[in-house]
């Protein structure tokens, strides 16, 4: 088998098999297909696609390049989310305390963020002494004992993925949806969860710009986890504008606790009981959506939910009277007003370009030796839809430079449209995609 009958098999718009795929994959993680070739054949399956069979063989054989993580060990079906990326995404600091208060099991490898904001583990760092570095015996002992454990990925796991997304992302054969799905499902596959819920975002501040675009993802991945034996479900969430207010990790982390109280931004909470009920649904802990959320509601109203995050920051090395006392978070030195010059209705805040102004701030990574500052950002004050007048404040700005939060102030405002009147309506959820 020669790569170059592969590379003008594709080019030709024929499929290739699973044992093609498995020799390109398998060859090109041991490092015997140079780069210049691989390059060639993701540009045929850029502009010829792949169907949902060859996807699927792609993505098993990315999962099958390193480690599969054995949770065998850890009683229950084991639900894992995953978000496709936005700013201001702090779902899985909810979501997780309020799934296993239920008895669902969460076990979650996640990265450090590269780009508007810290990963998850990046917030969570937030927290004096959290660590996400225990042996796996320690991760599965978490997960039986309090339901609820956060690793960090490892490089074992997916390896095919990283070379190939260097690769892409350098020969402009990112935006594929084959590629993209392959991607993303590998590592949630090779993490070992049994049913996969998906949070495919949809907006200036996302990925995918479209609604067309996001659901042709999600029925992508779908197909994927089904067909590998993962039951999945995509559920479509708007991110044309920052979800919740807070964008930046320690502040982040203050409005996950502000919304496992009952007191968070109404967008974050709906988000996060949408995608609960479709995680205990899953679990098969309700007989139905609406009974799940009902469920997911008790966890909050009854503090169940707030408890457990306390003992899931405790047992990682966390101090959890953090969540108690949210003053003992990382402050910035300097807290800025963004003053509004107009005065009408928030039709628009640029996303995108809200998360790179708090990237700037240092609450992101550029590159991957960025070192992030844990308590800078962006904190919003009015979001779309909301009546603002001359002089009211849109936004604070957290910074531990006052050129740098200056600067922020003045892009801040350039990023907010305001205008005579609001009519859009732009849905928080667009859709469910199921098997």
């Amino acid at each position: 088998m020669r790569m170059y009958d592969l590379i003008l098999k594709k080019r030709n718009g024929e499929e290739l098999s699973r044992e093609e795929i498995n020799f390109f994959i398998e060859n090109y993680t041991n490092g015997n297909i140079p780069d210049y070739q691989v390059s060639a054949l993701m540009m045929a399956i850029f502009f010829k696609k792949m169907n949902s069979r060859e996807t699927a063989d792609l993505t098993m054989a990315i999962v099958n390049s390193g480690d599969i993580l054995d949770l065998s060990a850890i009683e229950g079906i084991k639900v894992d989310k995953h978000s496709t990326g936005g700013v201001g995404d702090t779902t899985t600091l909810v979501l997780g305390p309020m799934v296993a208060a239920l008895g669902v099991p969460v076990a979650k490898m996640s990265g450090r963020g590269l780009g508007h904001t810290g990963g998850t583990i990046d917030k969570l760092e937030s927290f004096n002494g959290f660590s996400v570095e225990m042996t796996n015996e320690k991760f599965i002992g978490n997960v039986n004992t309090i339901k609820l454990a956060v690793g960090a990925q490892t490089g074992d796991l997916a390896p095919a993925d990283k070379k190939l997304y260097s690769l892409r992302d350098v020969t402009a054969t990112v935006d594929n949806v084959s590629l993209i799905a392959s991607s993303i499902m590998s590592k949630k596959i090779a993490a070992g969860a049994d049913c996969i819920v998906l949070d495919v975002k949809v907006g200036e501040g996302a990925f995918m710009k479209t609604p067309e675009a996001a659901f042709e993802l999600a029925h992508e991945m779908v197909s994927i986890g089904n067909n590998v034996n993962r039951e999945t479900i995509a559920i479509i969430s708007d991110m044309d504008q920052p979800l919740g207010f807070a964008v930046g990790n320690a502040l982040e982390v203050k409005e996950a606790i502000d919304t496992l109280k009952g007191k968070g931004p109404k967008d974050l909470f709906e988000l996060c009981l949408t995608l609960g009920s479709n995680m205990v649904l899953l679990a098969k802990k309700a007989n139905s959506a609406e009974e799940a959320r009902e469920m997911l509601l008790e966890t909050i109203e009854s503090g169940s939910a707030l408890n457990k995050l306390k003992e899931f920051i405790a047992a990682q090395g966390g101090d959890s009277s953090y969540i108690d006392d949210v003053e003992k978070f990382p402050k910035a030195q300097y807290v800025v007003p963004v003053i509004s010059d107009d005065e009408g209705y928030v039709t628009k805040i640029h996303a995108e370009n809200i998360g790179l102004i708090a990237m700037e701030l240092g609450a992101g990574r550029a590159t991957k030796e960025s070192v992030i500052d844990l308590a800078v950002g962006i904190v919003l004050n009015k979001k779309r839809g909301d009546s603002v007048l001359k002089g009211d404040v849109l936004a604070y700005v957290h910074a531990n430079d006052m050129e740098k939060a200056n600067e922020a102030v003045r892009k801040i405002q350039k990023n907010y449209v305001i205008k005579s009147q609001y009519s859009e309506n732009i849905p928080l959820i667009y859709g469910v995609v199921t098997k």
